[in-house]
């Protein structure tokens, strides 16, 4: 129940300190009719009684149940409003948003997760998905060492929304492009040639899956696939010599695109 008042009404401002309500919102409420004064000093000035501040308390009540405005005033003036159902259809509105936001929770979990670990998958998941060569503490690995770059954000973004399925699919991607790549090589495709350039293109897109990738950013993997232990004996594992092959492909696209890859950086 409100608080006695004095026969003189309360002023805007004390039942703005009052209610915690700002004098604006009482200022619109007054205009649009919802809740106006009853009494007006000779000055002119608002003021408000017991019986109003009783309305005022029930407008505060029903707002922070998150009921619009027309709503409250159906409410409190229609006496045959049936106030248990609009609350009832309220608490609905309130339990689906609950519902949203928990979601939303999830998903805010799991985008942090992405970007402090980059896999949101277990061991056992990784091995059966990338093979049993793959090594659970590489996704760490390339965290620390790429952690604070746009790239990783961008990988970390998508893998955020990517499960087992998602990722048998990317891994299949890359297998088909090497196996492509090693079928490419020992058919004796040149580099330069159309054949050899949609490969490289293909090799853009299947990597799209991780972050954008530019051609002088390319050219950046294709010299790291040759001099990169690890991943020269990834592709050479594929066919012997298909690391120097592919990083030469890459050159030759990046060529005829007017790169030059003795000078090409990450960008």
């Amino acid at each position: 129940m409100p608080d006695a008042i004095d026969a003189d009404g309360l002023t805007v401002g004390q039942v703005s300190a009052r209610l915690g309500v700002t004098v604006r919102a009482l200022h619109h409420w007054d205009e649009t009719g919802l809740a106006r004064p009853s009494l007006r000093t000779a000055a002119g000035y608002r003021l408000y009684t017991a019986a109003d501040l009783e309305r005022l308390h029930r407008i505060v009540v029903y707002r922070e149940l998150g009921l619009g405005l027309d709503r409250i005033r159906a409410i409190l003036d229609d006496q045959a409003a049936d106030v248990p159902g609009a609350l009832r259809a309220q608490r609905t509105q309130v339990a689906e948003r609950i519902d949203r936001l928990q979601q939303l929770s999830a998903g805010l979990d799991r985008m942090i997760d992405a970007h402090e670990r980059g896999l949101l998958l277990t061991a056992e998941q990784q091995a059966a998905i990338f093979g049993p060569q793959w090594n659970p503490d590489w996704p760490a690995q390339a965290r620390q060492r790429y952690g604070d770059t746009t790239q990783w954000r961008q990988y970390a973004e998508a893998a955020a929304g990517r499960g087992p399925q998602e990722w048998q699919t990317v891994a299949d991607a890359v297998t088909d492009l090497d196996r492509a790549l090693g079928d490419a090589m020992d058919a004796g495709v040149t580099p330069g040639s159309p054949e050899a350039n949609q490969l490289v293109e293909r090799h853009r897109e299947v990597f799209a899956s991780y972050f954008p990738l530019t051609r002088q950013m390319q050219v950046c993997l294709g010299r790291m696939y040759e001099a990169d232990p690890g991943f020269a004996a990834h592709y050479d594992g594929v066919r012997p010599g298909l690391a120097t092959w592919f990083r030469r492909i890459i050159d030759a696209s990046a060529r005829a695109h007017g790169i030059d890859p003795d000078t090409a950086t990450w960008q």
